[in-house]
């Protein structure tokens, strides 16, 4: 029996999250937007690290713990070669399998996907349901704290675009952690304007409003996090009209910087936020020998695609992170536009090393 007919294949790929982080000893990670989110299992931290319960795609922030599926998590964790990673998992090979026996397997392989699928969709249904709620209680940026947090960020603007709001007294979370305070709250939509998610702010209620400093258990957490459908969609910030260039960035504070920098050649552009890098770029193929690719899987039919409208995309590349992954990813996002926008033009704009666009705006770089 080749590899390729081995038939805990199909059973590894039919194994639920859950299970296998149970089998393996994963303690703390809770469901967030289709993600079990929690300490990572080999350099711990609060939130660090996080498993895509559709996709099973799991990555750590801190470590090099990452990969595209449950075996690769074994092999990870508890440090074993694919082939013993799936016996752990599935036992050891038989001699031989009868041919019944196989399409049984598959069948319950087929039938646990679909089951996987239902549950993921009825999860990000509830987030969706759960941001819009966030959004509809929102009051408009131009009356509260937007104004200030951005100006404590050096990004002055004459007046607020509409897809960024605010709540005077927002819970962080769902309540697991005993915080609340002001928040600025940007809408994430999709392509057809319809809003799927929510990014969420806190801001420090003294001046000059900067971001909240939010401790808990000893632990700072981050004071920025997502609520809803995000993959794919965007925060559309600055849409002129009969706008032809696009502008993204991560992040809504390093896409304003480059807005309020008048950086010549982009009058007239349309500046969005991709919400983080892993959006912008879309699923990447998997290339022998290569951690990251830079080629898009373009079966990944939920990934980010520019409008018709774009004639030319320009991706921020910031430079305080993996120059080597943020590259190949803005690069996989980027060949993916050019592929269903035919005649597109791209390009990257980098960071100095070491800083985003908005260390630049405030005097902390230069490019």
């Amino acid at each position: 029996m080749t590899g390729i007919d081995d038939p805990r294949l199909m059973e590894a790929k039919a194994l639920p999250v859950q299970a296998v982080v149970d089998k393996i000893g994963i303690s703390g990670l809770s469901a967030r937007s289709g993600e079990l989110i929690g300490p990572c299992p080999l350099c711990v931290g609060r939130d660090r690290f996080g498993i895509n319960i559709r996709s099973h795609a799991f990555q750590c922030r801190k470590c090099d713990l990452r990969g595209g599926d449950m075996i690769a998590l074994v092999q990870g964790v508890l440090g074993l070669g694919f082939k013993d990673a799936l016996s752990y998992l599935c036992g050891d090979l038989p001699d031989s399998i009868d041919p019944r026996e196989l399409e049984r397997r598959r069948a319950y392989a087929k039938r646990q996907a679909e089951r996987a699928e239902a549950k993921q969709n009825m999860w990000r249904k509830q987030a969706v349901d759960e941001a819009r709620s966030i959004w509809a209680r929102a009051l408009p940026g131009s009356r509260g704290v937007v104004a200030a947090y951005l100006r404590s960020r050096g990004i002055v603007m004459p007046s607020i675009p509409d897809s960024l709001r605010f709540l005077v007294d927002h819970q962080y979370g769902k309540g697991k952690v005993p915080y609340s305070g002001p928040c600025m709250i940007a809408g994430i939509f999709d392509r057809n304007g319809e809003l799927q998610a929510v990014h969420q702010t806190w801001v420090d209620r003294k001046p000059p409003h900067g971001k909240a400093l939010i401790e808990h258990d000893g632990e700072t957490l981050p004071a920025k996090l997502v609520k809803g459908a995000k993959k794919g969609n965007v925060i559309p910030l600055i849409t002129p009209p009969h706008a032809d260039t696009l502008v993204m960035g991560e992040g809504i504070e390093t896409t304003l910087s480059a807005y309020v920098a008048e950086v010549p050649g982009l009058n007239g552009a349309a500046f969005w936020a991709g919400v983080d890098l892993g959006n912008m770029s879309g699923r990447m193929k998997r290339e022998p020998g290569k951690r990251y690719s830079g080629v898009p899987d373009l079966e990944d039919g939920r990934a980010f695609v520019p409008p018709p409208w774009v004639r030319r995309l320009v991706f921020i590349q910031d430079g305080d992170s993996d120059p080597a992954a943020t590259r190949a990813k803005l690069r996989s996002g980027l060949q993916r536009a050019m592929h269903f926008n035919r005649g597109l033009v791209a390009q990257i704009v980098p960071a100095p090393t070491g800083c985003d666009l908005n260390d630049v705006l405030r005097g902390g770089g230069h490019v």
